[in-house]
């Protein structure tokens, strides 16, 4: 409806006189909202205001223009100037049942459209480094992402989901470094750990699977192992340089043919629990890009060699620096060390050329809030290399901490692991983390209520919305068991029944459903989603709680149970696009 009435705005406005409004004002975005009171109508517009402001001109005098040029329209009842020029409309009764009977005709696709118009859109998100299990910081990451990414495709763009693997660098040196350590300690070696190591109890678990593929082949004494090495943390040494040189000594014994199979090992071990966490979270990737790829195929040179051609890089003291600040940065970036070794933000920059180079049109990256102050370096990079700026989005994911009786809960066990998203999917289950995840938006700190997630009541926004839906079913089944049918042609032509006040708010929420979908997805706002279905939840309870909807009248029951199916297809299709499930029963 809202759609109509924005087209109606935009006829009239096409056909005031040149001399009111010239054309190169007419190009403006018509925006048509809710009215806060139903004695101001339905609908308004501040087009008029907008306009006056923009030209000059009194905006009441704009308004009354519009209202005169207006097209007739049978849903239209009467059209009334408000304030410093509002334009409210008032819909006639009828006015929302050809809708309504959408709904129930486009069912599943009922709040879809092609307004994305295919665009090629690249969704990466969670990308955690595969160092260990999937955290409930990336929780809230996976089910952001693959919210956005399903509400995307709800408005037509061409969506690929993308997981990028860290799987180069010296955070897997360290990995390697870590399995092969408990490894030794299987072997029946003494040893004190780094304190730079990864001590999950899953190291461990894959140190006994390296055994059992290597036996003892890969075994050297801790004497071999540590004689020479610089002094650890806390022991008064540097627990950096410490980890870097167990990993040299690493290769040094066993070789980098043994090293590598030792890295594989664990990585392959680390990503296959990530898969399958992800898809029990009901979250699959189309491709899991490899970083090391990057390097291999030579992307990352010929990346770095454009920006030294373009001019956009430069040496000083035996390093190469990008000139970000060309870009608005406040200092220049390294991108490849005096040593020789390359930084992350080499591999970064010649991922999001790569990115470009696969035919996407437009790049939204997901990523933590700690990493907002990585965003205009990588931008400035792509642009530097010929990239429009506009197809670079990021969303940053605040913090999660959870929550139980009103206490704020342990994020980690004393041995520093943090609680997983398994282990959170297991208390609450994937409805209720995949909802409580998306509830704020992304931007904000969220508090994870557990005993609320788990709660059976009307405070739980995931048991209040499933029970709207269930209630729906539970009406069918005593259809059923009464020996009733609903005929659904005979309640398209029995709508007028429906005049009660419950219902016409419920008609109009319903209604709204596209326009919160399409808000969602270019907004990439999840959480205004959970928001209007828990709304929607809350008319359909009142409704159900007021009426009885199984009654003798034939037309009034057929128009209430049309009414009740369109709300469980509306509920039913927005927790889908949550990736939350909707149950017949509860």
């Amino acid at each position: 409806m809202k759609n109509l009435i924005a087209t109606l705005l935009n006829q009239a406005l096409a056909s005031l006189p040149e001399t009111l409004v010239p054309p190169s004002a007419r190009h403006i975005d018509i925006e048509v909202d809710y009215t806060r009171e139903a004695a101001h109508g339905d609908f308004a517009s501040n087009l008029a205001m907008r306009l006056g402001k923009a030209q000059r001109q009194n905006p009441r005098k704009l308004a009354e223009a519009l209202i005169t040029a207006l097209p007739n329209h049978p849903a239209i009842a009467k059209v009334e100037i408000a304030g410093a020029g509002f334009i409210n409309f008032f819909l006639k009764p009828n006015a929302y049942h050809s809708e309504l009977a959408q709904i129930l005709s486009a069912d599943k696709h009922y709040g879809t459209s092609q307004s994305g118009e295919g665009v090629k859109v690249l969704l990466e998100f969670v990308s955690a480094n595969p160092t260990g299990p999937l955290h409930v910081g990336h929780g809230r990451h996976a089910a952001f992402g693959a919210t956005v990414a399903n509400l995307l495709e709800a408005v037509g763009f061409k969506v690929s989901r993308e997981y990028y693997v860290n799987d180069a660098g010296r955070q897997m040196e360290i990995l390697a470094v870590s399995t092969w350590l408990r490894y030794l300690e299987r072997c029946g070696e003494t040893l004190v750990f780094p304190a730079n190591g990864y001590r999950g109890d899953y190291i461990a678990v894959v140190a006994d699977k390296l055994w059992a593929a290597e036996g003892s082949m890969l075994r050297h004494s801790s004497a071999e192992l540590f004689a020479g090495l610089p002094l650890d943390e806390p022991q008064g040494g540097n627990k950096d340089v410490y980890i870097d040189a167990l990993a040299v000594r690493a290769r040094e014994l066993i070789g980098d043919a043994a090293f590598a199979r030792v890295l594989a090992l664990v990585l392959k071990d680390i990503l296959d629990d990530i898969r399958d966490d992800l898809a029990e979270f009901g979250v699959n990737f189309d491709t899991w890009f490899s970083e090391a790829s990057l390097s291999e195929s030579g992307a990352v040179e010929r990346s770095i060699a454009a920006l030294e051609r373009s001019g956009h890089a430069y040496r000083k003291d035996g390093a190469l620096w990008f000139k970000s600040t060309d870009y608005g940065e406040e200092k220049d970036r390294v991108v490849v060390r005096d040593n020789g070794i390359k930084t992350y933000f080499a591999s970064d920059i010649a991922y999001v050329v790569n990115k470009r180079e696969r035919g996407f049109e437009h790049l939204i990256y997901i990523w933590g809030a700690d990493h907002h102050g990585y965003i205009p370096r990588l931008k400035a990079a792509l642009t530097a290399l010929g990239g429009p700026p506009e197809c670079f989005e990021v969303r940053l994911v605040q913090f999660v901490a959870l929550f139980r009786g009103g206490e704020k809960a342990q994020m980690s066990t004393r041995s520093g692991e943090f609680v997983t998203l398994r282990e959170l999917r297991r208390e609450v289950g994937n409805d209720a983390a995949r909802l409580f995840y998306c509830m704020r938006s992304n931007d904000q700190h969220l508090d994870f209520d557990l005993e609320l997630a788990t709660a059976r009541s009307n405070e739980n926004p995931v048991y209040y919305i499933q029970y709207a839906h269930a209630r729906v079913a539970s009406v069918m089944r005593q259809m059923q068991e009464r020996g009733l049918t609903h005929d659904l042609n005979f309640a398209l032509q029995s709508f007028d029944q429906l005049s009660e006040p419950q219902e016409k708010d419920l008609i109009k929420r319903l209604c709204a459903y596209p326009g919160i979908i399409a808000t969602c997805a270019l907004q990439r706002a999840p959480h205004t989603l959970v928001h209007y279905l828990r709304d929607l939840a809350h008319d359909f309870h009142t409704y159900y709680s007021a009426h009885q909807f199984i009654v003798d009248d034939v037309g009034v029951r057929s128009a209430r149970l049309a009414l009740a199916l369109a709300t469980r297809i509306v509920i039913r299709n927005g927790l889908l696009l949550l990736g939350v499930s909707a149950p017949d029963t509860m």
